[in-house]
């Protein structure tokens, strides 16, 4: 792969937001987890990093550099830059179990990356029972959590014995002096830029949202998205529960066992549900268990999330940048059968799906991170005032997969949460199975392993109860013949 040239490059108003939004107790900061079936090489990890990761995208050898009065930071070679300072290996604390692993996992969370350096680092996790880990820490403002699913999924390959990735050469950057004036200008083309495209995302980007049959006149397009922008500016603050309150610094990571993706297949038939729909129901459900057990209320309570939605064309997956919009998702946690729960989550889901709304917010926060820091960051806590957490979806490979030369056995990742919120949901696919990750901000829900177990058990309740419907549907079947 031929090196491109490298170049002082303006950051996009969504990535200044990232950047600058960055505080000690919420850390605008994507955290990863990859486990392995053995130890990791970390020389055969090293330079599979400098051929498919240093080689390929430049901003990970660059650190942030601030404006001198005003505009937007810019990406700039960091002349001392050693993988060394970023790569680094790290003993589990025994008995090395995957509490053990959460508990590390959960400490690198709650810790602030170098400002100094290029905004990454990786740690090579040793002693574990069931073999070795990668933790992953990727600063908000690089990349969205999709893109870094890419970049992680770009570094192995489909077979344990491929060989050894060869460095490539690396070009100087050009490091012509911007003048006085050129933040405030790139600041006005990144503006003009984003105009455009809005309008070329909401063009092309509808594929990618859904059915926009019903959006093709333009009129109508028009009408809807002014509908999601009021919509957006007139909901109100989200209901005060034990999830929402001042947060601190120490943060909370677990992951539940892996679920067969058929048993969430199948639970989705039974309505013509989709596998998003069935594992959000359920968290939904283990939320409302969580609240219940600590004397929380949750008749008629709904929690509204944000959903990040992939705004990029499918030849854009891998490529660095925030391009993402956001929908508010109310989950109906105050209905207590989870059938119907489920249905009232699909009908919901069903309705963003035929709404501009995602496209919307990608406008108004590339508007945000054109002003200046601190409105970006009043503004910012208006927006996430209006939520409770984040939740995020993602699909991963079918295939397994090995790291230098190591069996990947399961990977998770969750991005950062708003300031001002302490709970985030990930669910990841990998070899035909789904894994859901909840983190919590430490003195809000200390126990996040609770909710964890609440989800299992909602599954649990969900499959007895799509058992049920299969074997009534075969008895009628039956009784025709």
């Amino acid at each position: 792969m031929s090196p491109t040239r490298r170049r002082s490059e303006y950051f996009s108003p969504v990535d200044a937001i990232s950047l600058h939004s960055d505080e000690p107790t919420n850390l605008t900061m994507i955290t990863g987890v990859m486990t392995f079936d053995g130890a990791l090489d970390v020389d055969r990890l090293k330079a599979t990093l400098e051929s498919r990761l240093l080689a390929r995208y430049g901003r990970f050898r660059q650190r942030v550099q601030e404006p001198r009065l005003l505009g937007l930071p810019r990406w700039v070679d960091d002349p001392t830059f050693d993988i060394e300072a970023h790569v680094h290996r790290i003993g589990l604390p025994g008995p090395g179990d995957q509490a053990a692993l959460q508990a590390l996992v959960s400490d690198l969370m709650s810790t602030q990356l170098d400002y100094s350096k290029p905004l990454w680092q990786v740690h090579v996790v040793e002693g574990g029972a069931g073999g070795g880990a990668l933790i992953v820490r990727l600063h908000h403002c690089i990349a969205d959590g999709l893109a870094l699913v890419q970049v992680l999924l770009s570094l192995t390959d489909t077979e344990p014995d491929a060989p050894l990735p060869e460095p490539a050469e690396q070009l100087p950057a050009d490091e012509s002096p911007a003048g006085l004036w050129e933040p405030v200008a790139a600041g006005y083309r990144m503006l003009r830029g984003t105009l455009r495209g809005v309008r070329k995302v909401m063009h092309e980007g509808r594929e990618t949202l859904g059915d926009r049959q019903r959006l093709v006149d333009t009129s109508l397009l028009a009408t809807a998205s002014a509908l999601s922008l009021g919509k957006l500016l007139l909901t109100p603050q989200d209901r005060e529960t034990i999830f929402r309150g001042p947060c601190g610094v120490a943060k909370r990571a677990v992951w539940s066992v892996p679920v067969p993706l058929e048993d969430i297949k199948a639970i989705g038939r039974v309505v013509d549900g989709t596998v998003n729909d069935v594992l959000v129901t359920a968290v939904a459900g283990a939320l409302r268990r969580y609240l219940e057990d600590r004397g929380q209320p949750t008749d008629g309570l709904d929690i509204r999330m944000m959903v990040p939605v992939n705004l990029r064309g499918p030849d854009q997956l891998d490529r660095l940048g925030n391009r993402f919009g956001l929908i508010l998702l109310p989950l109906p946690v105050g209905v207590r059968d989870p059938y119907r729960r489920l249905l009232v989550l699909k009908r919901r889901m069903d309705d963003i799906k035929d709404s501009p709304e995602a496209l919307v917010t990608f406008g108004v926060i590339n508007a945000i991170g054109l002003t200046p820091t601190q409105v970006a960051k009043q503004l910012g806590l208006i927006l996430a005032g209006k939520t409770t957490g984040i939740i995020t979806n993602v699909p991963g490979p079918r295939e397994q997969l090995y790291l230098a030369g190591a069996p990947l056995q399961g990977f998770m990742f969750w991005v950062p949460t708003p300031a001002g919120l302490g709970l985030g949901i990930s669910i990841l696919s990998y070899r035909g199975e789904v894994t859901v990750g909840v983190s919590t901000d430490a003195g809000l829900v200390p126990d996040p392993e609770a909710i964890i177990a609440a989800f299992h058990a909602e599954l649990e309740e969900m499959r007895e109860w799509t058992a049920d419907q299969e074997a009534g549907l075969g008895d009628q079947e039956s009784s025709d013949l």
